[in-house]
């Protein structure tokens, strides 16, 4: 679970955890909402909002721009989130595999790859989706096996 990080308030760490939830993974994790949205979310006005980011921003916690903002690396360590990539390979019964694979496609997933041998598909992800992953895999009909490979390290 996220532990306070020195200088974080509890509704920062708390928009840290929003912005975190509304984010799509592209090797960083960006927010494309409007910081109105955000603020009303929060429960907060937008001059609070905007305070809280201009300090997030100073401490390197976000970086942001017009229209966007990203959640840097030590956002995700404030939050205890682990960003590895990983790979799931998945068997799918043969009656199920369209349906399971157009319910896939939904997920929060970076790529999804159909292969040939003993497995169906292996999908990449990062490793902060992947409980949020498995957990939606269960409610798919069809999914017979999966297996789970966490890479530790990146070989050149």
């Amino acid at each position: 679970m996220a532990h306070l990080e020195e200088g974080l308030t509890e509704k920062q760490l708390q928009l840290l955890k929003t912005l975190f939830k509304k984010s799509k993974s592209l090797k960083v994790f960006t927010i494309y909402e409007t910081q109105n949205k955000i603020a009303r979310e929060l429960g907060i006005t937008r001059q609070a909002l905007n305070i809280h980011l201009r300090k997030l921003r100073e401490e390197g916690y976000i970086r942001t721009g017009r229209g966007f903002l990203d959640l840097t690396d030590k956002a995700l360590r404030a939050l205890g989130i682990k960003t590895a990539d990983v790979f799931v390979t998945l068997k799918i019964d043969p009656k199920y595999r369209l349906s399971a694979y157009e319910k896939i496609r939904k997920l929060s997933v970076e790529k999804i790859y159909r292969i040939t041998g003993d497995i169906d598909l292996m999908v990449q992800l990062s490793q902060a989706y992947l409980d949020e992953f498995l957990n939606n895999l269960t409610k798919i009909d069809g999914i017979k096996e999966t297996t789970t490979y966490v890479v530790i390290e990146i070989l050149k």
